[in-house]
């Protein structure tokens, strides 16, 4: 009978051996953690950026200290940063923007001369019914735009039209300058295009605008396709967004979008823009250099306090809400929970006034969301906050980003569809698109403060510097209030 046994033991003994040795244990340490996976009051998330060492110190020299302290406490919370695995490897002065990893591809600048900005043959700009035209652009280095222009009908001697062009800052209804073009007033014939000088304003890095031709006649304009003129951008001085599908133009723009005319500039600077070019080798490795003592700096603090996860992005302001989303999916595969609270490495958080007040509320364990929110939040078309492909214009509904709470049920519910969730520009906002969908109920409280300042009774308090973030939570320890202590 012992042989017996040991005949039918002995396969699935080679076998366990053989995945042992496929995985390199690595599988069975996984289903360790999964058979001995904790349960918890709270996920803490806290979004950080790779470079914000202070502030994580502070955070756990503070309230996650406090925590750690009491036994009770830290039984019933886990508290992780957000982090992303990878940094841009580009450095700022060479991006399009502070908020994403875009190269600022400007090269072979054209400079001290006056350029046309666009080039279109004779022949293919038409007459068209349309009697306003536009055409959206973002400018990536400062410029100075000297003239406006517009197409002239090849047939026509001289010219016989009435024809406004305006340039507008995006949702700005007043224009910046403009050009009045009549047979008694029309300008200078280029290239065919006549051109009228208008007053010199240096349009700024990151400036976008709007240039509008409209007709006062019974005719409409010449006009051509924006995806058939020949772009004289200065080297990627600007570059024209193009509206398609799931973008949106500027609300207040009327007409179409077209060509029908053109303008005039000059590169802003031009010499400090070479001198930036040519210096951009070697602050390129410089910066990548910087990554990787960045990289090792972090693992070491990984490994030191095992309080950080690493997630698969990039980390840019842009990538905030792939973050959060990657916290979610890493959430409900590693951790058992009722509520999961999400805030910012910056923000003052009061992790037991949190738990009073959910037994307070008596929150539910299901489709709820805890926060301050705002309504009717109007969605920017440019800067920072720029968003293109929310076609409303407001947000639904979204809890300030210092801090909400959500139930399990809605991580579960994130976690499961985050590769359909689509991200917008910030993580707040697209946190309010992706509730839209499933209606949790929302617990308005304004303990939740939006901006930063110093309430008793607060939750959480955003935009602190570590010092700051020190003091509030000496007061609080010492004096039970974060705000002053003179008011015991």
């Amino acid at each position: 009978m012992r042989n017996l046994l040991l005949f039918f033991l002995c396969p699935c003994m080679i076998g366990v051996a053989f995945h042992l040795w496929l995985f390199k244990f690595s599988g069975l340490f996984c289903w360790f953690s999964l058979w001995s996976q904790r349960s918890y009051d709270i996920v803490v998330g806290v979004l950080s950026a790779r470079h914000n060492h202070e502030l994580r110190n502070v955070i756990r020299n503070t309230w996650l200290q406090h925590l750690n302290q009491h036994s009770t406490l830290s039984q019933r919370v886990l508290v992780k940063f957000i982090i992303g695995s990878n940094g841009c490897d580009i450095p700022v002065e060479d991006r399009e923007d502070p908020y994403s990893c875009r190269l600022l591809n400007i090269t072979n600048p054209t400079l001290k001369q006056e350029i046309e900005s666009f080039t279109i043959p004779e022949t293919d700009a038409v007459l068209t019914e349309h009697h306003v035209v536009n055409v959206n652009f973002r400018i990536l280095y400062p410029v100075v735009i000297t003239r406006l222009g517009v197409f002239q009908h090849n047939n026509i001697a001289g010219f016989q039209r009435n024809i406004t062009v305006k340039l507008f800052q995006a949702e700005h209804e007043e224009a910046i300058f403009s050009a009045r073009f009549t047979p008694a007033s029309c300008g200078v014939q280029v290239n065919g295009i006549w051109y009228k000088p208008v007053e010199q304003f240096i349009l700024p890095e990151g400036f976008e605008g709007t240039i509008v031709w409209e007709s006062h006649d019974q005719d409409g304009l010449i006009s051509e396709n924006v995806h058939y003129v020949t772009i004289n951008d200065g080297g990627g001085i600007f570059r024209l967004t193009i509206v398609k599908e799931g973008l949106l133009s500027y609300e207040f723009i009327q007409g179409v979008e077209g060509i029908a005319g053109g303008f005039t500039y000059t590169i802003h600077e031009g010499e400090a823009l070479q001198n930036i070019l040519g210096t951009r080798p070697e602050r390129i490795q410089t910066h990548l250099s910087a990554l990787e003592k960045e990289d090792a700096l972090l693992q070491e603090e990984s490994t030191t306090f095992q309080d950080i996860i690493f997630v698969q992005v990039v980390d840019t302001y842009r990538n905030v809400p792939s973050k959060l989303l990657h916290f979610y999916q890493w959430t409900v595969e590693y951790a058992s929970f009722a509520f999961l609270l999400k805030t910012d490495d910056d923000c003052f958080v009061d992790i037991e006034n949190i738990f009073n007040m959910i037994d307070f509320k008596n929150l539910q364990k299901e489709n709820t969301w805890w926060g301050n929110f705002r309504l009717n939040w109007a969605v920017d078309r440019t800067g920072k906050w720029q968003e293109l492909e929310y076609l409303s214009p407001a947000y639904p509904a979204f809890a300030c980003g210092s801090g909400y709470v959500i139930s399990q049920d809605i991580v579960q519910w994130l976690a499961s569809n985050s590769q359909r969730l689509k991200t917008y520009q910030g993580e707040d906002v697209s946190m309010g698109i992706w509730m839209s969908a499933i209606g949790p109920s929302r617990y308005q409280d304004n303990n939740w403060l939006c901006e930063k300042k110093c309430q008793t009774g607060m939750l959480s308090s955003p935009q602190y510097t570590p010092q700051e973030l020190t003091e509030l939570w000496q007061q609080k320890d010492e004096c039970g209030n974060p705000c002053a202590c003179e008011d015991r």
